[in-house]
């Protein structure tokens, strides 16, 4: 017993696949964080024999990955949803070029939008770019399918896309541990008419990704990782991934076709599998993927005409939309409201204060800089993806002229500014356009769970690395006026932000103070209120710091226990209410 209970693990969904990887022989590994993909990387650089970095971007990420695989070794990439958007270019190249050791791409989808801008699906992408798409339910599968996509990977000359979603990734399951089986460098030859994607070559390639994907729907029928589970024939669901918890959960009597290979179909499997029951129920979370193809068969079904298009599914909604059942949930005791607000003591809270006050607005990124736009902050207007708070600014001056931007800011995280922002400020250099950029320099990738970045002078497993400075970067790219300011210095900050605005040309300022949260990060001391001393005007409560709170008589109190002594209610005191007790004293 004890030697069983020493081959198994209770892991993360994402601990799983890292693990899958090591055990598979993966020995190379390049990603950027991305909620909820990250600890995939996390973990696997903890493993012996795996060469992981972070990769200031997802399409260098998935090039690296692309060249580990041509030279002849297994290789990874991971990202989320909106990651495999900026990495779409390579890989739907790479679905022509096919492999040499074999390559997969774990791509992490957001069903209810926990964590992302949108609610994309990655078997559609798959579809698209005519790779295969594997997709796990448990963590056992995510570990078992990672190693399957690297077997399918070299079987059919193809990456595999290994789609995994939020429930998946952060919820823990029992996994079985073997060992690693490294299998020997596949040999490189030089094949130009299979690797070198000029027309001539890629419109004979795109005859063997056809049949590639014809031959793969026919083994898919046999395929170990399809499984059909035959009990009561009054209802039969075609499913996959987490949903398949579901089915188990509410219909434990109903024939399943459980789906791990999700893209292509086995057409005749499915074909089989619908004869036999009498009601088909196709449940899978976001799009309709698997139900258009079962329909486009012939085959009648039920799919989203009973469920949503939308968010997480549970086992309460298939009660009430297959059985008919009402389920009556507990409903949740109140709580005092708790919007999304950035931490005590966060520099961006310090920056976005001095562009209310004097009412800028600022074009949005992707980061915790993104609640600047709600109360009490208020001053982003737009987020769209990573990197496009620079051209949307660059957008705006060519359609409204220059005046009209010097009422407007870009802001962008340190991380995302090197992730595909330097592209963008290299185009406004470029198109002689107006505007300033603030970059919000706290030192790490904060969003994701405090990541390194080239900027930031450590590599993913830890190790010294080269430092890009953000400052000569800006100035390598033909930016004349590049001012480092401390954001917490309210009054040279202030007046910093004046004179870049009114500039005729682009300025960049990189507002440069450390996340509150980083390890070594050295908190000022505590603040705390003067009550004498107050005016009961607000001031302090403008910022919307949670550690500050308005007692009953108009007074502020300053919570201790989160109060990291930042300042900033300081500096916007006018009347001195508010002192600072330095560590130490």
């Amino acid at each position: 017993m004890e030697k069983i209970l020493e081959n198994k693990k209770i892991m993360l969904g994402n601990e799983a696949i890292a693990r899958g990887a090591w055990e598979a022989g993966v020995k190379v590994s390049s990603a950027y964080p991305g909620t909820p993909s990250t600890e995939v990387s996390e973990n696997l650089v903890k493993y012996e024999g795996v060469y992981s970095e972070w990769a200031p971007n997802e399409k260098v990420a998935t090039e690296v990955a692309i060249g580990a695989s041509l030279s002849g070794v297994r290789s990874m990439t991971m990202m989320k949803m909106v990651g495999l958007n900026v990495a779409a270019d390579p890989l739907f190249t790479m679905g022509y070029i096919g492999v040499n050791g074999g390559m997969v791409l774990v791509v992490a989808d957001d069903p209810g939008i926990y964590s992302s801008q949108n609610e994309q699906d990655t078997r559609m992408i798959g579809r698209a770019a005519m790779v295969p798409v594997v997709e796990p339910s448990d963590s056992e599968e995510a570990r078992v399918f990672t190693k399957k996509a690297y077997e399918l990977s070299e079987k059919y000359d193809t990456p595999v896309i290994l789609r995994t979603t939020t429930r998946l990734a952060h919820s823990q399951g029992l996994v079985n541990l073997e060992d690693r089986v490294e299998p020997a460098d596949k040999v490189y030859e030089r094949n130009i008419a299979k690797n070198v994607m000029m027309p001539g070559n890629a419109i004979k390639r795109h005859v063997f990704v056809e049949q590639r994907l014809k031959q793969m729907a026919e083994d898919a029928c046999t395929l170990d990782i399809n499984k059909v589970e035959y009990k009561d024939t009054k209802i039969g669901v075609i499913t996959s991934g987490i949903p398949y918890q579901y089915v188990k959960e509410v219909l434990p009597e109903a024939s399943v076709l459980k789906l791990g290979l999700v893209h292509p179909l086995p057409k005749s499997l499915i074909k089989e599998f619908a004869e036999k029951v009498d009601r088909l129920i196709i449940v899978e979370e976001l799009e309709p993927v698997i139900e258009e193809q079962v329909r486009a068969m012939g085959i009648e079904c039920d799919g989203k005409n009973i469920f949503t298009v939308q968010g997480e599914y549970s086992a309460n909604m298939l009660r009430e939309k297959v059985l008919g059942e009402k389920v009556e949930v507990a409903q949740p005791a109140e709580a005092p409201a708790r919007p999304p607000i950035l931490c005590p003591g966060c520099p961006h809270r310090a920056t976005y204060s001095v562009l209310k006050k004097l009412k800028i607005h600022a074009a949005g990124d992707i980061g915790c800089y993104t609640l600047g736009a709600v109360n009490p902050l208020g001053v982003v207007d737009t987020t769209v993806c990573m990197g496009s708070s620079i051209s949307t600014l660059h957008g705006m001056e060519k359609a409204k002229g220059k005046e009209y931007v010097k009422n407007w800011v870009a802001v962008i995280g340190d991380s995302t500014f090197l992730h595909t922002g330097v592209n963008s400020l290299m185009n406004m250099v470029y198109n002689k356009a107006t505007g300033t950029v603030i970059i919000l320099d706290n030192s790490t990738t904060g969003m994701t769970g405090h990541q390194d970045h080239p900027a930031t002078g450590k590599t993913l497993s830890g190790e010294e690395a080269n430092v890009v400075l953000l400052d000569e970067l800006c100035k390598a790219l033909g930016v004349k006026n590049v001012t480092v300011a401390d954001p917490f210095d309210i009054k040279k900050f202030e007046e910093i932000v004046k004179t870049e605005v009114a500039k005729d040309e682009v300025s960049v300022i990189i507002a440069q103070s450390p996340c509150a949260l980083l390890k070594s990060y050295t908190p000022a001391g505590k603040c705390f209120e003067i009550p004498e001393k107050c005016k009961k005007c607000g001031m302090c409560l403008k910022a919307g710091c949670p550690a500050i709170t308005k007692k009953e008589d108009g007074t502020i109190a300053i919570d201790q226990t989160l109060c990291n002594g930042c300042g900033l209610c300081m500096s916007n005191c006018p009347f001195d209410a508010i002192g600072l007790k330095k560590r130490g004293e």
